[in-house]
């Protein structure tokens, strides 16, 4: 399955933000305007719910089970999800999140195989783990030692 145009951009803009450890940034910004009063997502609120869940075990060690493409491509939907200037624009109402939905649809079906083994992980570990990946990350969260962060190509 082809990525949706212009996602390459995303990708990039990801790659900075790890680098520059803006992660725990970009999980907040996320958390944010989903919790937004009137904010409705139906079914992707549980895709954005596993997103972040997954992107904060990576980045504090407690999950290493995961392919970078997928930390990137993950990374580059939530990027996509909070530009207000996309495909198509989000001040448009009703049709604006409509693109926004089919690029969370499109990473969770091209990297289902990862996700549903982290899904596997996830469901094994203690309440309390799983508890606190739900829970926002700290604003300034540094990686956890041994986490690689992808450096510039």
């Amino acid at each position: 399955m082809r990525p949706p145009i212009g996602f390459d951009r995303y990708i990039r803009l990801a790659q900075r933000f790890l680098i520059r450890g803006r992660l725990p940034a970009l999980l907040l910004a996320v958390g944010r305007k989903v919790g937004k009063k009137g904010f409705r997502l139906g079914a992707a609120k549980e895709t954005l719910g596993l997103f972040h869940s997954l992107l904060l075990a990576w980045w504090r060690g407690q999950y290493r089970g995961v392919d970078r493409k997928a930390i990137l491509t993950i990374m580059g939907a939530l990027l996509y999800f909070l530009s207000p200037i996309d495909v198509i624009p989000d001040w448009m109402l009703t049709f604006g999140f409509i693109d926004d939905l089919a690029v969370l649809a499109w990473v969770a079906k091209t990297w289902k195989k990862e996700l549903d083994a982290f899904k596997a992980w996830r469901d094994t570990q203690p309440v309390s783990l799983r508890q606190s990946l739900n829970a926002p990350p700290a604003p300034a969260e540094k990686p956890a030692h041994g986490v690689v962060i992808i450096e510039k190509t």
